[in-house]
């Protein structure tokens, strides 16, 4: 039903039968809407319920997708009235200032005055804006290098080849780079791209495309070693590991492999060093395995529950600050499971020293540890007394009883945040870094050997870091790829780091 307020009827009685028809829709509406908000609420509580009524986080994503469309349909059937030219749209973001605008005119026919016929003259103009979408369109460059003879000594002249990141390869840097952010990114398998590929009317078969990205990561391989030895040359990061399934052809199933991840950030206490993420491959999670990445590495190391990571400080020059959240998430369990008292009283108490530190996130660490020391520190001795004091009044194969002494047994990293103004509560930074590798997981179902695994944690490794740093995947990798087989020199890698990385077109207009 749609209303134009400047041609309403003059009927009295047909003016109150609209009125009532567009109540009777607009709660019928209303009541639809309701009801489809208090089902995404529930959804919602599901994602933090019981873990076995939680749903798939894949699941609860595509679930609110839906109901939201529903909700959509339902508001676009309402009664809508037609808004006089003076009215403008409320509080809708403005669009971004780079993308590209093309004007469309709608222009009278007549320049005429419809009710008297003089001259109309321009007074301005409204302007409003839709967003558009270009598809994405394959192209063929073509390379012409034209050949010339000398008629006196027979010898013939042309400009040499260039060079190209796959040997007798028919991509480009930019068709590469689409490549490697679809399936890393955008965690779409080669053999989807292949179809994509296909209903474009070009043949790339799924083993072509392996093998770029094979030939990609290889030109990529020093840039994340460079990456690697600069986040490792920090004195705080954050470390954790994932599984990640990797097919076994000699026992025709898969194993399991580990992406570790070691993330820098230091925004949280205004530090001098950017974001940034580093993925490296094992094909499994012995202690060994981080004692190797991080040989060269001194300083605070924040981590989760895992022992390996205790091997870390037998020089001394590493030490571990405990997560608070693989804490609070043992007594959230039991509070749950069991509606404890105890355990829900535990949760407040944790609460609070959340609560202190969201306040002063983003201060200088002079100013975290000052408040931290007056403030938190209060809280986290009551709470370790209050612990050993419950202790012995619990059974000790309890859950609860376990959530303690989980606790008490990490005491000493729990609260390293109270000495250093720089040392975080958790490791959340390395389990945002974690979660696009466990997308790509269920989309990918598994790495195809060892070698994947590796071009797996390269390619992760700089475009989430370029994320991190504000720089857009497919921009960075694409240029990246074309100033190395332009041979960019090995000397200058740091130049393509992401947060130092500019386009080749921004670099040349502020030259």
């Amino acid at each position: 039903m749609r209303l134009d307020l400047a041609d309403l009827p003059s009927d009295v009685d047909l003016l109150h039968r609209l009125v009532r028809e567009m109540a009777s829709v607009v709660e019928s509406r209303d009541g639809e809407i309701e009801r489809l908000q208090l089902i995404i609420k529930k959804l919602q509580r599901a994602q933090f319920g019981r873990h076995s009524e939680r749903l798939d986080p894949d699941q609860l994503a595509l679930a609110l997708e839906d109901l939201d469309g529903d909700i959509a349909r339902i508001r676009e059937s309402r009664p809508s009235v037609e808004k006089q030219p003076s009215e403008r749209p409320s509080h809708r973001r403005p669009l971004p200032d780079h993308l590209p605008r093309e004007d469309v005119l709608l222009d009278i026919g007549d320049a005429a005055c419809l009710c008297c016929g003089g001259a109309l003259h321009a007074i301005g103009e409204s302007v409003s804006e839709m967003l558009d979408w270009v598809p994405a369109q394959l192209r063929v460059i073509r390379i012409i290098r034209p050949k010339y003879a000398c008629r006196v000594c027979e010898t013939v002249a042309q400009a040499p080849a260039p060079e190209r990141l796959i040997a007798g390869g028919l991509a480009t840097p930019a068709l590469l780079a689409h490549v490697l952010v679809s399936k890393y990114c955008d965690h779409t398998p080669l053999y989807r791209q292949s179809q994509i590929f296909a209903r474009h009317g070009v043949d790339l078969a799924r083993s072509t495309l392996a093998g770029w990205v094979g030939g990609a990561c290889w030109w990529l391989d020093a840039l994340h070693e460079r990456l690697a030895r600069n986040v490792f040359a920090s004195d705080h990061l954050f470390a954790d590991d994932t599984p990640v399934p990797v097919l076994d052809p000699g026992l025709g199933r898969t194993k399991t492999g580990r992406l570790w991840v070691y993330a820098r950030e230091q925004r949280p206490w205004a530090g001098p060093e950017p974001p940034a993420a580093v993925y490296l491959f094992a094909p499994d999670r012995k202690a060994e395995r981080p004692v190797s990445h991080l040989q060269h590495f001194k300083g605070v190391l924040h981590v989760d529950g895992y022992a390996g990571f205790e091997q870390l400080t037998a020089k001394g020059d590493i030490v571990l600050a405990a997560c608070w959240a693989h804490t609070r998430r043992k007594f959230y369990d039991v509070a749950e499971a069991t509606g404890s008292p105890l355990a829900a009283e535990a949760l407040r108490r944790i609460g609070e020293v959340y609560t202190i530190e969201a306040e002063v996130r983003g201060q200088s660490p002079p100013h975290r540890l000052a408040a931290r020391r007056q403030r938190s520190k209060p809280v986290v001795v009551a709470f370790h007394a209050w612990l050993e004091a419950q202790l012995p009044h619990i059974p000790g194969r309890s859950t609860l009883a376990e959530a303690i002494r989980y606790a008490l047994s990490r005491w000493d990293g729990l609260t390293r945040f109270l000495h250093d103004g720089r040392i975080e509560l958790d490791t959340n930074p390395v389990e945002r870094a974690i979660r696009p590798v466990a997308l790509g997981r269920k989309n990918h179902l598994f790495a195809g050997s060892d070698g994947g695994g590796d071009r797996w944690a390269i390619v992760c490794s700089l475009s989430e870091t370029a994320k991190l740093n504000g720089v857009e995947p497919y921009a960075y990798l694409a240029d990246v790829l074309t100033r190395m087989v332009d041979g960019h020199s090995i000397n200058r890698l740091d130049e393509l780091l992401p947060w130092n990385w500019r386009s080749a077109g921004v670099a040349a207009a502020t030259a």
